[in-house]
């Protein structure tokens, strides 16, 4: 089920193809396996692999960008979801008793956030970002983006620079791949 770091060559040992996901392929391993044609990685991202070293050695390396979309769509809302409403916390407040006892019609710990009206940031416009954006805007959300690969391609919502984008959005959502563009893009000085 698992590969263990210390028995990846092991693994690799022989083959001209390898499927991974959560183990990594260095350069110092790449270089090791000089039988190696193919990487494939049973994920949207790559950045468990040593692209710049697979490259310089002629082996493609390929992902699966779709097979998660839908499920991490699903989870961003779920997860905004609960950070709106507390849906967790409230549930369990209530089964408790907590509704019943009080003294007004209304029972809750936080403010209840509503998304219609408010701005989401997408941080990466691609498959995942653009799905995003089409239920922020079915929740009556504003949506602008940042493009982390610089095209900017997408014309149906405004693409702003990331300062900006950071500036005018209640909600920031980020939806890159990690690569030398990406890593830190956010960080304390950003979330400020």
């Amino acid at each position: 089920d698992r590969t263990p770091k210390d028995q990846i060559l092991q693994r690799l040992e022989g083959a001209d193809a390898v499927f991974t996901n959560k183990t990594p392929l260095n350069r110092e391993t790449l270089e090791k396996a000089p039988q190696l044609r193919f990487i494939g990685v049973l994920a949207t991202g790559y950045n468990i692999v040593d692209t710049q070293a697979a490259k310089e050695r002629g082996i493609p390396v390929a992902n699966v960008p779709a097979y998660s979309t839908a499920s991490v769509v699903q989870l961003t809302f779920a997860l905004l979801l609960e950070i709106c409403h507390h849906i967790g916390h409230h549930s369990e407040a209530v089964h408790a008793g907590r509704w019943e006892t009080n003294d007004d019609w209304c029972f809750w710990d936080y403010p209840l956030i509503e998304l219609a009206g408010k701005t989401i940031g997408i941080i990466g416009m691609g498959n995942i970002g653009s799905k995003v954006a089409r239920i922020a805007e079915a929740f009556g959300m504003k949506v602008c983006y940042f493009s982390t690969s610089g095209t900017g391609h997408c014309k149906d919502y405004p693409c702003l620079s990331l300062e900006e984008l950071l500036r005018v959005s209640d909600i920031v959502s980020i939806h890159a791949p990690l690569n030398e563009r990406t890593k830190n893009l956010i960080g304390k000085e950003q979330l400020a």
